[in-house]
């Protein structure tokens, strides 16, 4: 099955159905979410190739966003199932949540940024922590950001980029400022949630407080 999935027969698929081009577009990444065997860098390759550098990008962004996502979602509705409880009393599975609660934001996003990260492990872990949605939504929108460009202008031409030192500098200078970009989204959140954090433990305090004294 995976001999299947290479840039040639996805391009030919889109190809095909073109008017369901930009949804097979989204479609592949998606589906890449649930089914980490898939090869999203094809996908991603595929979609540059096929529909241009900046569309093709968008596209797989799309794709793998949505799919980062659900996947977190449905983990955080059914955290409580007996199934999921037993995946998660492993000791490897507790220590990854903890080390998450821990360090916040900050790791999700660089584990993030790496395209060979087992990104299925990432949103399971996320739904599992105590880490809110909207934060999480923006680190996947961050980090798969990188990833997903940095594909893309390594995959749409790599031998242009090879012949050309100019378009070669400007993908790195895009990257590195893309990483800037990120780091600046992950320090806010992370002052965010620290500031949540400390609200959180001084009220619990004071409720604390209030308890022993009417005792």
């Amino acid at each position: 099955m995976s001999e299947w999935f290479t840039v040639e027969n996805i391009e030919a698929l889109e190809a095909q159905y073109r008017t369901l081009g930009p949804l097979i577009g989204i479609l592949f990444p998606f589906l890449e979410s649930f089914l980490p065997f898939l090869p999203l860098v094809v996908f991603v390759v595929a979609n540059a190739s096929s529909h241009g550098l900046w569309f093709g990008f968008l596209l797989s962004w799309v794709g793998t966003v949505l799919g980062s996502y659900s996947v977190f979602l449905l983990v955080r509705r059914f955290g409580n199932n007996r199934k999921v409880q037993q995946f998660i009393k492993y000791e490897k599975m507790q220590k990854l949540i903890q080390w998450v609660d821990m360090k916040g934001i900050a790791p999700l996003f660089l584990l993030l940024c790496f395209p060979f990260t087992p990104s299925v492990l990432v949103n399971i872990v996320a739904g599992l922590s105590n880490i809110k949605k909207k934060y999480y939504f923006v680190v996947l929108l961050a980090g798969k950001c990188v990833m997903i460009l940095t594909i893309s202008l390594l995959g749409y031409d790599i031998g242009a980029l090879l012949r050309s030192p100019t378009k070669l500098v400007l993908v790195i200078v895009a990257i590195f400022l893309l990483w800037i970009i990120g780091k600046q989204i992950e320090r806010y959140l992370n002052k965010r949630v620290e500031r949540e954090l400390k609200e959180v433990s001084r009220l619990r305090k004071n409720k604390k407080l209030k308890i022993t004294y009417k005792d």
